[in-house]
């Protein structure tokens, strides 16, 4: 217990960089969803084909192997772009950006299934009778396919967001000094390597039961006045 309060510090500010880039991630991840949803149930075949390659490919590489490639590959394929056509200067793509950008793209292909099935689960009728009752399309988004999506795919979302979550545990792999690397860290310095892994153990529970709490209160609010079976 000494050793932990010792390195707190090192612990806390690792805890903050996990949390920013897991909320980092998740923007870029709903945004890339909600944008994939929309091409896959599209009626234009180029934006599906689009939407289809990007689900397929990103889900049949390891997490870790993409972080990688972004980290290593991508900042040598800008810094070539901006030399080749001299737009810009050198570039250094740090280990967040790296991180927060391949897992936001890894989970928006999860993210796009997950709401695609929730606008699917919406019955047809009922944005037929928005339409037919003049609502524009931005309304009848809004008020009607909108707030089921979310009680739908809140079930998929959590799922997905408790994964991502974890995920960020990768980027220590490229030096980030997130929780995981600076739990290892100071394990290694002090030769309690076990004593500071188990309290990162205890932190990702506690951050996954904070999640589950969050994520009930949201199913909660997206139900009201759902008759349930």
């Amino acid at each position: 217990m000494d050793l932990l309060l010792e390195y707190r510090e090192q612990l806390l500010a690792g805890l903050v960089t996990t949390v920013e880039l897991a909320l980092a991630s998740l923007v870029l991840s709903v945004t890339l969803g909600l944008l994939g949803a929309w091409a896959k149930l599209s009626a234009n075949r180029a934006a599906n084909a689009l939407a289809g390659a990007y689900t397929t490919v990103v889900r049949g590489v390891p997490d870790l192997v993409l972080i990688m490639l972004v980290f290593f590959g991508g900042q040598v394929t800008v810094n070539a772009i901006g030399t080749a056509t001299g737009l810009w200067d050198y570039v250094e793509i740090s280990q967040f950006v790296a991180g927060a950008l391949t897992i936001g793209v890894i989970f928006g292909a999860y993210f796009t299934e997950t709401f695609r099935g929730a606008i699917l689960a919406i019955p047809r009728g009922q944005i037929e009778a928005g339409i037919s009752t003049g609502m524009s399309r931005p309304l009848v988004f809004r008020r009607i396919i909108w707030p089921q999506m979310v009680r739908y795919a809140v079930p998929g979302f959590g799922n997905n967001w408790l994964v991502q979550l974890k995920t960020t545990a990768l980027v220590s792999v490229i030096g980030l000094q997130d929780l995981v690397y600076n739990a290892f860290s100071a394990g290694r310095s002090t030769g309690a390597l076990f004593t500071f892994m188990a309290a990162a153990f205890v932190i990702y529970l506690a951050l996954t039961a904070l999640s589950d709490l969050g994520l009930r209160a949201l199913e909660r609010r997206y139900s009201r006045g759902v008759v349930r079976a």
